[in-house]
């Protein structure tokens, strides 16, 4: 006599084999999230532990204070060569931008100067930080009408007016630093106050220059959140046809970004003239490749299409931890330049790995 069983009662064997393979699938996924979006903050945190240990000034509140003032101009480059580079771009000039609109700022506060036979300055803070900030985004906006209009690479382009920059810059300021030692002494033309004051001064214990940093990473978050132009630069990185064919306008995109990119190099080299208390036309050199650096080291495809704000001013403080950490252990300054190019380039190979590798 044969049973019959319900069919709502049959039971049927768990099969675990394909339960393991499951797991096994949802632990790589999680591997894979956390080396592409918490890889950076695990790199800080175990550089900024090693330190701790190898050397006891690291974790010193002085220390401390001073790795964000330094790490400060590298994260304000880094948010604005963040746009440019998830758009594709690149922008190799941020140091020249940073360095002649600090430089055109410092001279028409500390001395005269004369526009079509009439004498004007020396200008107040306010006025000079509109200077700046004026020169700043009109060599930002030359460099994407450059490489839009003339379809020459976002590299050779920048690296043009990195040059040509530089040279306005030594013209502006006849090679001296400003205000040189006849105008402090003779003229009496000092940076203002305020000026200095954001380069070196400090609010509840924060670098002043530390929170213009963070308000700039805010600002350019916000951009890429909730804005349109944030969408068109993750369509114009990750795939330009599609994006074209979608309505986007890739020159209006590509020429308002490098003068968003331009702005934030201005405001770079406002606070960094102000905490030298003097702005030469050199200064940040070499800051274009330690913000290209910071960019990648946070997780930004430098090809374009995916990365972050945040992960930018991550991997700012890591190259400052890195510096501040050379400097702290007795590194000699020329082993300094080649570990922090071998840095860039292991970051870079680590990148383009863990992307082929998780199919990021």
């Amino acid at each position: 006599m044969s049973q019959n069983t319900h069919p709502d009662e049959d039971v049927k064997p768990v099969d675990k084999k394909g339960g393991a393979t499951s797991n096994s699938l949802y632990l790589a996924r999680s591997l894979s999230d956390i080396l592409v979006r918490g890889g950076p903050l695990i790199a800080l945190i175990l550089l900024s532990a090693y330190l701790s240990v190898a050397t006891p000034y690291f974790l010193r509140a002085s220390n401390l204070i001073n790795v964000v003032r330094q790490s400060s101009i590298t994260a304000i480059l880094a948010v604005g060569q963040t746009l440019v580079i998830l758009s594709a771009g690149i922008d190799l000039s941020v140091g020249a931008v940073a360095a002649i609109s600090g430089s055109v700022a410092a001279v028409v506060m500390t001395q005269q100067f004369n526009i079509g036979g009439l004498t004007f300055g020396p200008l107040n803070f306010w006025a000079g930080l509109l200077v700046a900030l004026a020169v700043g985004t009109l060599a930002g906006f030359i460099n994407g009408f450059i490489i839009s209009r003339s379809r020459i690479p976002d590299f050779i382009a920048t690296l043009g007016t990195l040059t040509t920059l530089r040279g306005i810059a030594l013209l502006v300021t006849g090679g001296l630093p400003v205000p040189s030692h006849l105008t402090a002494t003779e003229l009496k033309g000092y940076l203002p106050e305020q000026m200095i004051w954001l380069g070196n001064g400090s609010i509840l214990g924060i670098p002043v220059a530390g929170l213009v940093a963070l308000l700039t990473v805010i600002v350019g978050w916000f951009i890429l959140r909730y804005t349109v132009l944030g969408r068109s630069i993750f369509a114009v990185g990750g795939n330009r046809d599609a994006a074209r064919v979608s309505g986007i306008d890739i020159d209006r995109t590509k020429i308002v970004l490098y003068a968003i990119c331009g702005l934030m190099a201005a405001i770079a080299g406002f606070v960094l003239a102000g905490r030298l208390n003097s702005a030469n036309a050199l200064m940040a050199e070499g800051e274009e490749l330690r913000s290209i650096a910071a960019v990648v080291i946070g997780g930004t495809n430098l090809f374009g299409g995916q990365g972050s704000i945040i992960g930018s001013l991550i991997g700012a403080l890591i190259m400052g931890v890195l510096s501040n950490g050379l400097n702290l252990l007795n590194v000699s300054a020329f082993w300094q330049r080649i570990s922090e190019g071998l840095v860039i380039i292991l970051v870079v190979v680590f990148d383009q790995w863990r992307r082929r590798r998780f199919g990021q």
